[in-house]
């Protein structure tokens, strides 16, 4: 990875805002994603995803049809997904949306595919937790397939098979980039390996260091499976202000309540000042002025050996004013200042 070619790129899980004292509707909110993802264009930034969740507060449950409508309104971004659920979706009609999806955007989609850490699609569209493993498992390898293959057969057990299968429209050859996201487990590191997939961190607690076993275990898979070296990405969650005060204040404004509860639903730790201090300084929360969070992404790309860091931007009610200043600050000054560090001190693969 050189510096030239490290990608920034924001995540939204589509989360209501506010304007002033007031809540934005879904519908504002989805529209005002579309403005966000303009924003991030038109200040540099390389990649915008969007989420998949099934739950109050949250508008990202229809993704390719929200980054098709992003489509439309840039030009230069790459647009992603930040997770798709693939245990809850069909292979075939997940290809279909995102070869359309590239067709419209003249080959901008990617897709970050995951397993799931919540579960709400389960139930909502009649899958069992119990086949949690093997749902991804079949799916992936179908997913990869038809990415790969002009005609697929295929059997299993989670959809009815297919014989000589052709799909329209076609995505381009090789099919689009499609990273596997990866929360923790060495076994879905091995898989993104054996598939010869970039790998996406999803690092949203602890100390991100940590996880510098998983990318060695990445990197040996990868050999041992004779694939190329891929693209090592980091997902994680903050907020960029003017200066460090204003933003670790404004953070935990909005973050304090959901971390609360999640604790409830989730057992996660109860957030308190202390804790919430360790994440900013040695943990996953990139919260601080635009020199703050450019050298911790840079420290994170050196340790982890990324080409790639995206920054979940929304959080529950967080006002849109402060989402778009993030949106600036990341790409014109954030940016810029990571490639200068790592120019200095470059990341080795």
């Amino acid at each position: 990875m050189t510096a030239e070619g490290f990608e920034l790129g924001l995540n939204s899980f589509g989360e209501v805002a506010t304007d002033g004292d007031r809540v934005l509707s879904d519908a504002e909110t989805v529209r005002l994603i579309v403005d966000e993802a303009q924003l991030a264009e038109s200040v540099g930034l390389d990649v915008f995803s969007v989420g998949e969740h099934y739950r109050d507060g949250h508008n990202d449950s229809a993704t390719p049809v929200l980054l098709a409508a992003i489509a439309t309104a840039t030009e230069r971004i790459r647009l992603g997904t930040s997770v798709t659920v693939l245990s809850t979706n069909d292979p075939v009609r997940l290809y279909h949306e995102f070869s359309t999806l590239d067709a419209v955007s003249n080959g901008r989609a990617q897709l970050v595919l995951g397993r799931a850490s919540a579960t709400e699609s389960f139930p909502l569209f009649g899958y069992d937790l119990a086949d949690y493993e093997q749902l991804f498992e079949e799916k992936l390898d179908l997913f990869v397939r038809l990415q790969r293959e002009e005609t697929v057969t295929w059997s299993g057990s989670v959809r009815s098979p297919l014989v000589e299968q052709r799909l329209h429209p076609q995505m381009r050859q090789g099919g689009i980039p499609t990273w596997i996201g990866v929360g923790g487990s060495p076994s879905s590191v091995v898989r993104a390996a054996r598939y010869g997939l970039p790998l996406m961190l999803a690092i949203i607690g602890g100390h991100p260091q940590r996880f510098a076993g998983h990318v060695d275990l990445y990197l040996q898979a990868l050999q041992q499976f004779g694939h190329a070296v891929q693209p090592i990405g980091q997902h994680s969650l903050g907020l960029v202000a003017d200066t460090d005060e204003e933003a670790v204040e404004t953070w935990w404004r909005y973050w304090q309540p959901v971390v609360t509860a999640l604790a409830r639903e989730r057992g996660f730790y109860k957030p308190d000042r202390e804790r919430y201090k360790a994440e900013i300084d040695r943990g996953a929360l990139f919260v601080g002025s635009p020199e703050t969070v450019a050298r911790k992404i840079a420290t994170m790309a050196r340790d982890l050996r990324l080409s790639r860091f995206d920054l979940k931007y929304d959080i529950m009610r967080l006002p849109r004013q402060v989402r778009a200043r993030t949106i600036e600050l990341l790409g014109r000054e954030v940016a810029p200042r990571v490639r200068e560090l790592l120019s200095a001190e470059p990341a080795h693969v």
